[in-house]
């Protein structure tokens, strides 16, 4: 009888879920499986070309000298948005574990951030990083010059060669309190005995966070730098909404928007497409191959 009402049970379950998993198969792994074959042919223009060529649009991308600066931007904003993240989450993670006084608002300020949008960002950043200099000077740099701190003065994501560094200054700001939540959850989750022990046998405060706390925290740093560089791989509206289409601060993803939709070029559009997959895929599935060994070890 227990088993017959598991069976049933189980019939419903399957029932319940299946419209979610044929929309799953449908919506994501079979618009995967047309971008890769679309990635795979010669498609140019309006109309379907689906002309086999191999990996011939792959292969023009390794050659293709715009794609080579996407490379170099995103490698330099990944670099510059998760270090400066890590860095400032968990600064402010120990600052508020301090039992601070008014924690509750600093924690909601520090996230509120993170309830915006990174149009939203990007419009507000856009004026605060005008590069406009003399009678036009404002944002940051009239601040600056205000305060007598001309050597900050800059040009920003204008800047040849490291404008790109300028995005990241943005994208830091709206996800370093995303961070801070996730090391303070951490912080919370270690036990203050370990912390005592440490006090009797002599440590200091900087010994205790670096030999011990910062340690214990390696899960969350990990699971900060799969989300963190997850975002910087795709990252999109951000610099639409800084500077535009720029070669100079061209990313993988404006590259695929401009190619697919302005050049129609659609074959070479959707390889980039699958490429992006690609890259995040190298991040997350490892990560979560190792999450789900561990989960069944214990």
């Amino acid at each position: 009888m227990a088993l017959k009402k598991l069976d049933k049970d189980t019939i419903i379950a399957m029932v319940l879920v299946s419209p979610s998993i044929l929309a799953v198969l449908i919506f994501v792994y079979g618009f995967i499986a047309w971008s890769v074959r679309v990635s795979l042919s010669n498609w140019v223009g309006l109309l379907p070309n689906y002309e086999f060529v191999g990996l011939g649009n792959y292969l023009g991308l390794l050659k293709d000298p715009r794609f080579h600066i996407d490379v170099r931007n995103t490698l330099v904003f990944t670099i510059l948005f998760v270090g400066g993240c890590l860095f400032l989450g968990v600064g402010l993670a120990i600052l508020l574990d301090q039992g601070l006084r008014g924690e509750s608002f600093f924690r909601s300020l520090f996230l509120f951030p993170m309830a915006i949008s990174f149009i939203v960002t990007g419009v507000v950043w856009r004026w605060l990083m005008n590069p406009a200099m003399g009678s036009r000077m404002s944002g940051l740099n009239l601040l600056f010059d205000s305060l007598g701190l001309d050597f900050l003065v800059n040009k920003w994501h204008t800047t040849p060669n490291w404008g790109i560094a300028a995005i990241a200054i943005p994208a830091i700001w709206q996800m370093s309190g995303y961070t801070m939540a996730l090391y303070l959850g951490g912080l919370r989750a270690i036990p203050e005995s370990l912390r005592e022990a440490a006090r009797v046998d002599g440590a200091s405060e900087i010994y205790i966070y670096r030999r011990i706390i910062l340690p214990l925290l390696w899960p969350v740093t990990l699971s900060a730098m799969i989300i963190l560089g997850h975002i910087s791989l795709k990252v999109f509206d951000l610099i639409i909404a800084v500077a535009g289409k720029q070669v100079a601060l061209d990313v993988p993803s404006v590259y695929m928007w401009t190619t697919t939709f302005d050049g129609q070029f659609y074959g070479r559009g959707a390889s980039i497409g699958i490429l992006l997959l690609l890259s995040v895929a190298v991040l997350v599935i490892p990560y979560l191959y190792q999450t789900l060994r561990e989960e069944s070890t214990t």
